[in-house]
Parts: structure tokens; C-alpha cells; sequence
């Protein structure tokens, strides 16, 4: 569903990303794993037009998207949620939900039944501003934003970050029924391991902006894979 080809991306004068290959298929869950600022974050918001990349290329279902801007990635089917989850917090629960309308043709302004059934709170809460959720509650609104753009890709950037132990076993069901849907790729940046490692079926290991290895789950263990992270 999505594949990204020798990708490369500065800031100012400093190349963060050198010559990326990603590939994500449908149904499974690709972990981009590697320590702080090797370039993860850098990555997503290449491939969700949220930071312009500098060479290289990148296509969703077979269709190239040629340095698309986040609106028009977001109508290519791409759908991030950003490290720090990025609400409104002046804005009710549902109007964040609708923000999400922006990329979506007239007849599909409306938020799936699905969605309140994956994140029940978000019923209870319509009516309250993003900004009195607590962080994991806003979490699950991040990812129901995304998840209304009926996405093909799905980006996920550190979805554990600052949340209590239930809320994380929550979204991890979530992004589990999600592969088992069979109607999206999901590619997930999370530095929790034990989280990634459970949920991947495929891994990429980042350094310096390189992909350092390839890994299918069945080829590797968790020790392995931490060693791989440790060096």
C-alpha cells in the first residue's frame, strides 16, 4: 500500500533522512524502531507532507505522490497521528472530530459508527473541549480524527507517550482490530518495545537516518531486537 524510495530530507543545511526505502503492506503492522533522532518523526512527516522531503519518492496503492502537501497526502489516503497528539483544545470533542471532514468528499461528512464503538469515551465527551481530556483520552481522540479521513495509510507517532497502562492496552486493541480489518497499512513509530514488539508483524531499524535492518516478526526475537536497538 505504501512505498517510500530513497527518500532524503534536510533541515536548513543538516540531511536528516539519507536515502529511505519503506515498505508497508495491507494488513500488517510495520514498527519503525530505532534510539532518539535517528530520523523516525523526520520520516512520518515526510510521508504525510507535514515537512517537504528533499529527493526520492513516494506512492500510495501504486498512485506516486509527488511532494504532496499534508492536505493532499491526506486525500491520497494518508492519515497521521503526530507525536503529541496535535487537538484542538479550544474545540469540542465532536468539532475536532469534524476537522477531520477537511480532506473528505461532501457525502462522507459524517463520523463512523465505528468510531464511537472503538473509543466509547468519546461519546460521553462530545461535548467537551479537547483541551479538558486527559492525555490518553486525547490520544483516542487523535487517532479517531485520523481514523474518519477513511485512510489507507495509517501514520502513528509515539501513540503510548504519557498515557496510563490501561488507555495504551486499549489502543493497542484498537490498532490490532485495525490490521485484522484488512483495509489499511499501518506504519508505527513507538519507542515502548514491549508495545511495538507485540503489535509488528514487520520491523525497521533506523541509525543516523539509515535503515540499519529489516526484519519479518517471524525471523527475530524480542532479545535480538533489543540487542539491535542497543548498539
Amino acid at each position: 500500500m505504501l512505498t517510500v524510495e530513497k527518500l532524503t530530507l534536510k533541515y536548513g543545511q543538516s540531511q536528516i533522512l539519507h536515502g529511505i526505502d519503506l515498505q508497508a503492506a495491507v494488513g500488517e503492522v510495520t514498527a519503525v524502531m530505532g534510539t532518539n533522532g535517528v530520523g523516525k518523526t523526520s520520516l512520518l512527516k515526510a510521508i504525510s507532507g507535514r515537512h517537504p522531503y528533499s529527493s526520492g519518492s513516494l506512492s500510495v496503492d501504486g498512485q506516486p505522490l509527488d511532494h504532496p502537501s499534508a492536505f493532499a497526502a491526506a486525500r491520497a489516503g494518508i492519515a497521521y497521528v503526530p507525536q503529541g497528539r496535535e487537538i484542538f483544545p479550544l474545540m469540542t470533542v465532536e468539532e475536532n472530530l469534524h476537522t477531520a471532514f477537511a480532506c473528505l468528499p461532501k457525502d462522507d461528512h459524517h463520523i463512523p459508527d465505528q468510531i464511537f464503538q472503538l473509543f466509547p469515551v468519546l461519546l460521553d465527551m462530545k461535548a467537551r473541549r479537547g483541551g479538558d481530556l486527559s492525555g490518553g483520552q486525547q490520544q483516542q481522540l487523535a487517532i479517531a480524527r485520523a481514523l474518519i479521513t477513511r485512510p489507507k495509510v495509517l501514520l502513528l507517532d509515539e501513540p503510548t507517550e504519557g498515557i496510563q497502562p490501561n488507555i495504551i492496552q486499549q489502543i493497542g486493541r484498537t490498532i490490532s482490530l485495525l490490521r485484522t480489518q484488512g483495509n489499511m497499512a499501518i506504519v508505527l513509530v513507538e519507542q515502548n518495545f514491549d508495545f511495538a514488539f507485540g503489535l509488528a508483524d514487520r520491523f525497521v531499524v533506523m541509525t543516523r537516518g539509515e535503515v540499519k535492518r529489516r526484519a519479518d516478526k517471524a525471523d527475530v526475537t524480542a532479545d535480538a531486537m533489543l540487542a539491535e536497538l542497543a548498539l
